[in-house]
């Protein structure tokens, strides 16, 4: 069986018991429950997912095999550069996975390791996660962590990694409407009267004040395009229309 170049240990990662089911659990008292950890590149090499997450920097900068400096790109599908993978795990084979991607958030983190909440930050607000995002800027400020971002830094942060968007581009692109108001009554001039009552509601009861609207109205910040929060509502069809033309977006001279 092959091993990974980078730790030389088997191919497999230890489940933690908690996740199955207590018939399960109880028939595998006094043995490890294992499942398979296999990522295999262009260059025939095989990695732990973690080992080769570990060498994201070095692959980012050569996209070469940390282990046998071989080219693992391939330029196929499209003119776009790709590091095709394939990885088995617990839940199947995954063939052609581009991870690339991932190697290249993972190595611009190890650089700027204060930008995590930002980028989870940014996940939430593509996924909608209304909670998860008040929890998190709820600990952003009560950590208080004088080399991290605060909370209305993470509000207006501008992905360098995914077209210098903020959370509110996203929102927008992946019609998240509970979001978009989210981030309007976080980071926006926007007058509270100007928010429907529930909306107003539920942000008092998640405890979600307005003490981070202080700063750059997040309306006003354009990605790399030049687009404004309205530039990417209006191109979204009928989506945003409504609030479109209750002037929503339109930022205050």
């Amino acid at each position: 069986m092959a091993a990974c170049r980078l730790c030389e240990q088997a191919l497999v990662i230890e489940l933690d018991p908690d996740s199955f089911d207590e018939s399960a659990a109880s028939s595998s008292v006094g043995s490890a429950v294992t499942a398979p950890d296999d990522l295999l590149l262009l260059c025939g090499c095989h990695f732990h997912w973690q080992c080769l997450l570990d060498e994201s920097t070095q692959i980012a900068l050569s996209l070469t095999c940390p282990a046998c400096d071989n080219s693992i790109v391939s330029t196929s599908p499209g003119p776009q550069p790709h590091v095709l993978a394939r990885y088995h795990n617990e839940g199947g084979v995954q063939e052609n996975l581009d991870i690339l991607p991932l190697i290249t958030e993972e190595a611009y983190l190890e650089t700027n390791p204060a930008a995590r909440p930002a980028r989870a930050f940014m996940t939430m607000c593509a996924e909608g996660d209304v909670s998860g995002i008040t929890e998190l800027l709820n600990d952003v400020e009560e950590q208080e962590d004088e080399e991290g971002m605060s909370a209305g830094e993470i509000l207006r942060w501008q992905d360098p990694l995914d077209g210098m968007k903020t959370g509110l581009h996203i929102a927008l692109l992946r019609a998240q409407q509970e979001v978009v108001w989210l981030l309007l009554w976080l980071a926006s001039d926007l007058t509270t009267q100007a928010f429907p009552e529930e909306v107003s509601h539920t942000a008092q009861v998640m405890g979600a004040d307005r003490g981070t609207t202080r700063g750059v109205d997040i309306r006003s910040l354009v990605d790399e395009q030049g687009r404004t929060a309205e530039d990417v509502a209006r191109s979204a069809g009928n989506t945003w229309a409504q609030l479109l033309g209750g002037g929503v977006f339109r930022v205050r001279a």
